[in-house]
């Protein structure tokens, strides 16, 4: 009887190494997912993750106002008060790739809309994208302001003064 004990206890033990083994992994290899598998999302609660929809990969970094921009569509000289001859242009700095709508809409003293521009954009980088407003007989004094959206989503607003 002692041998079937030894037997028993040694099967056991091998059992209990084995199951110990191949619960760890191997070492030296990763224990991640296979390629293309998203990694799990840990919430504080425990709760799993909510699937949402990707944001686009372009993003509105910044946004100048100023009477002239530069080949690279930059405002040379960034202001908020302007002559009523001045070309008005708002420089909308955007960082990220792939392909998005930008769109102007400038507007005077209570709202009123004094143009509206829409441009489809496709960068690779961090780039810079210029709309402009002119009026030949002189805009008249007071406060404008240009509204920056993105995909249809407002993303930013300057205010300025015609003096």
């Amino acid at each position: 009887m002692k041998i079937n004990h030894r037997i028993t206890t040694l099967g056991v033990l091998s059992l209990a190494v084995a199951l110990s083994l191949s619960a760890c992994g191997k070492q030296g290899e990763p224990t991640t997912a296979p390629a293309g598998t998203p990694p799990p999302t840990a919430q504080p609660d425990g709760a799993a993750a909510p699937s949402a929809q990707a944001p686009t990969s372009v993003s509105v970094t910044d946004v100048e106002l100023g009477n002239a921009v530069g080949a690279d569509q930059k405002v040379a000289t960034p202001s908020s008060s302007f002559a009523p001859s001045d070309t008005i242009y708002a420089a909308v700095t955007t960082s990220g790739a792939g392909t998005a709508a930008l769109a102007a809409k400038w507007t005077y003293q209570d709202g009123q809309t004094v143009h509206e521009e829409s441009k489809s954009i496709a960068p690779t980088g961090p780039a810079t994208t210029a709309f402009q407003i002119s009026k030949p007989s002189g805009w008249p004094a007071g406060s404008y302001k240009v509204a920056i959206s993105l995909n249809g989503q407002p993303v930013s607003s300057k205010d300025f003064t015609v003096q």
